[in-house]
């Protein structure tokens, strides 16, 4: 029986070319994404847009903190993934609106009325550099895979540890994303410093745990550290603290000294240069004594105020750094730099490949280069919990080489002072009360408002807290609050080098005139349920 004759839309021929368009419109779908003169052309109107909204932002224009409840964003933000595109509207027009969309709703760092958490305006460069990284997509496991990138991130790093009190040969410094994974990191390092087998065998099963002695007030990535490496979040042992809120030596000789003697191994003790409540700096030469004649392994994160190395003014506020074991610096902080851009440093270069002791041919081989020791300084995976990981230094060598370091002392100096400023001012109002003077550019304070003047504590912190999400709705500041002994005070970080004395006139007055529209028999904490 003859097979059956296949229908003109059947046959093989007309399957082919099917396939054959499909093939051909998905390469021009790719050839448009990939296209330079797009990039061109949409390059441009970034650069418009960054620019007139940094303008904007600068003159105090809008709102600090733009309205919106967080699922209405996420609605919002949605609806551009199903839209379909108006076939006369260019890719670079719908980029454009895209772009002023992303822009309009983020907060406004660069608003003069920022005072929030401890996140700069970054130097509006430094993004335009951090983009020649992500454009061209500079993997940083292996130096072959970004060389340029960890080029850039070893010549900072050098300059860097030199600040530190350092010799670039002697000491080692990598690049990571943010100042939790550094401590988390530095921690490791010291845990397997500490217990050499840990890595492979994990912690002792016999015997008292192991300890971290920290910082009272060191930063929740300290303790989150402690869960992630298996010593437990209890084992976090808090130091006291000086009536600055700073580490009192004496307390910490104290604690060692008693842990010795109950036979609890110390891994290393956690100080802080520039404490995220009040920035507050440890005496780290008195602390070094200390932890060198325990023999302790002493960390020092300094991701808030590690900048002030910069500074001749507020170095000092440092000193003592140089005997620290390690130490975390935030570019992304007071170095005024986009996130993230994190340093983790060791003062002894064996010890940065403590942390990792792993193999993996595929991606470092002591064949990959003659120089054994030229893989290890500069294989950025071997140190980091990363392997792919951005250039992330490209924005802080960018504005250096342009502007100077004196750019970034300049940078410190200013914020430091606008906190003294606003310290001046607090302290001169009777209806303020400041809650410490301040060592960097972070301020506690509350107000003391008539017919509170005799309420209990917690009527006074619900109604700083309350008083702070009325301002912050309003838009027109944006600051936190915090928690110091139990209180919940009003607290702001002067990260914007461009805010006025009048600007902080006025943030004083918009709490003074907010906190008085108030009814406070209506506080949640009085009317009761």
């Amino acid at each position: 029986m003859p097979p059956q004759s296949q229908s003109a839309d059947n046959a093989p021929g007309n399957d082919t070319a099917e396939q054959n368009a499909e093939a051909l419109l998905r390469r021009q779908r790719i050839a448009a994404a990939y296209d330079p003169h797009l990039v061109a052309a949409a390059g441009e109107r970034l650069a418009h847009q960054l620019s007139r909204a940094v303008a904007g932002m600068q003159k105090g224009d809008g709102l600090v903190l733009p309205g919106g409840r967080p699922e209405e964003q996420v609605a919002r933000a949605a609806s551009f993934l199903s839209r379909v595109p108006h076939k006369e509207a260019s890719l670079v027009d719908r980029f454009e609106g895209l772009v002023s969309t992303a822009v309009s709703q983020g907060i406004a760092l660069h608003h003069p009325h920022y005072v929030g958490h401890q996140v700069p305006p970054p130097v509006p460069l430094a993004g335009l550099f951090d983009a020649a990284g992500a454009v061209t997509n500079q993997g940083m496991a292996i130096y072959e895979m970004g060389p340029w990138a960890m080029a850039v991130e070893q010549a900072v790093v050098r300059q860097l540890a030199e600040r530190l009190g350092w010799s670039p040969e002697q000491c080692n410094g990598l690049a990571t994303h943010g100042g939790s994974l550094a401590n988390l990191t530095a921690l490791l390092t010291a845990r397997n410093v500490a217990f050499p087998s840990a890595w492979q065998e994990g912690l002792p099963r016999t015997g008292p745990p192991p300890v971290v002695i920290a910082h009272a007030d060191v930063h929740y990535c300290i303790t989150r550290a402690a869960g992630i490496l298996g010593l437990g979040t209890r084992q976090i042992v808090p130091a006291g603290l000086d009536h600055r809120r700073r580490l009192d030596p004496q307390h910490l000789d104290d604690t060692l000294s008693r842990c010795r003697r109950d036979g609890t191994p110390v891994i290393a003790v956690a100080a802080c240069s520039g404490s995220t409540p009040v920035g507050a700096f440890d005496p780290l030469e008195a602390i070094a004594d200390v932890c060198r004649r325990h023999e302790v392994w002493l960390h020092v994160d300094a991701a808030h105020g590690g900048g002030a190395l910069m500074s001749r003014q507020h170095r000092h506020l440092l000193q003592g750094i140089d005997q620290a074991d390690s130490v975390v610096l935030d570019a992304h902080k007071m170095l005024f730099m986009p996130a993230l851009c994190t340093f983790l440093f060791y003062r002894e270069k064996r010890h940065a490949y403590a942390a990792f002791q792993q193999n993996a041919p595929y991606l470092f081989s002591d064949t990959a280069s003659d120089d054994t020791s030229c893989r290890l300084d500069f294989d950025g995976g071997l140190r980091t919990v990363e392997c792919t990981k951005r250039a992330t230094v490209f924005g802080l060598w960018g504005v250096w080489s342009l502007f100077g370091e004196s750019l970034f002392a300049d940078l410190v100096d200013e914020v430091f002072a606008k906190a003294q400023r606003l310290y001046a001012m607090l302290t001169e109002a009777d209806d303020f009360e400041a809650i410490h003077e301040p060592q960097a550019n972070i301020l506690t304070f509350r107000f003391l408002h008539e017919k509170l003047r005799d309420a209990p504590p917690h009527v006074v912190s619900a109604f700083q807290q309350h008083l702070r999400t009325r301002v912050v709705e309003s838009g027109t500041f944006y600051l936190v609050t915090t928690q110091l002994d139990g209180a919940t005070v009003l607290r702001t970080a002067l990260m914007n080098p461009l805010t006025s004395d009048a600007d902080l006139a006025t943030l004083i007055t918009t709490l003074r005139d907010t906190a008085r529209s108030i009814d406070v028999a209506q506080l949640p904490v009085l009317a009761g349920p």
